[in-house]
């Protein structure tokens, strides 16, 4: 009697496994936009709060993105300010050479009710995250039409950020909101356009491998 329990017990939990990855499989998409719709919102949320009074919160924010972000004041968009984006010599002209001396110290400069405050992440980061919401969210209306983005193109398309990032890295020039904006925009639209026709490949498979299990079932 017990053996037969525990045997139902393990039909029912591969019944359950088999309709979770389902339904995984036909639903993958929205959540991987929800999925990215938040963790590419909360830094614009960020500034709001500031500007709303709600520091704390908006502060918290801050910290967490701090961990996968610089946040370095002259490369990140300002909201609620004059100005989109400020130059590093302009920061410094209206701030003080003092409150840019360092980097730590350009990083804990969240902004003022003057210049306005920064998004929670570089622009860089806004472009590619952004577009890959954007992207991700177009391709839902295209998803049987368009074929994955060929890989030797795609890595073509990575070389602008390659070269401005590297550049900008070594010190070779600074790099613009534009040049920035447009190297991350072209890296999460060829992400998106290389990796969900694949995605969505893979999960079609799924849901007929199991279908068909069910329905033998």
């Amino acid at each position: 009697m017990a053996g037969v329990t525990a045997l139902g017990r393990a039909e029912d939990l591969t019944a359950f496994l088999d309709k979770l990855m389902l339904t995984l499989a036909k639903h993958w998409l929205p959540l991987i936009n929800l999925a990215v719709a938040v963790y590419a919102g909360l830094p614009f949320l960020a500034p709001t709060l500031m500007a709303l009074g709600y520091t704390l919160p908006a502060k918290i924010i801050y910290t967490a993105y701090r961990l996968l972000c610089h946040q370095l004041p002259q490369r990140s968009f300002f909201l609620f300010g004059p100005q989109l984006a400020y130059s590093s010599e302009a920061l410094q002209e209206l701030l003080g050479p003092q409150k840019l001396a360092t980097d730590s110290l350009a990083r804990s400069f969240i902004g003022n009710p003057a210049l306005g405050y920064k998004v929670a992440y570089c622009q860089r980061d806004t472009a590619m995250y952004v577009s890959i919401l954007l992207a991700g969210m177009v391709f839902g209306l295209m998803r049987h039409r368009l074929r994955p983005l060929p890989f030797a193109l795609y890595l073509i398309l990575l070389v602008p950020l390659a070269i401005d990032g590297l550049g900008q890295f070594l010190a070779f020039y600074e790099s613009t909101w534009q040049l920035r904006t447009i190297t991350g925009s072209l890296f999460g639209i060829a992400t998106v356009w290389f990796a969900h026709p694949h995605l969505e490949a893979g999960m079609g498979e799924i849901r007929r491998t199991v279908n068909e299990k069910l329905r033998l079932e």
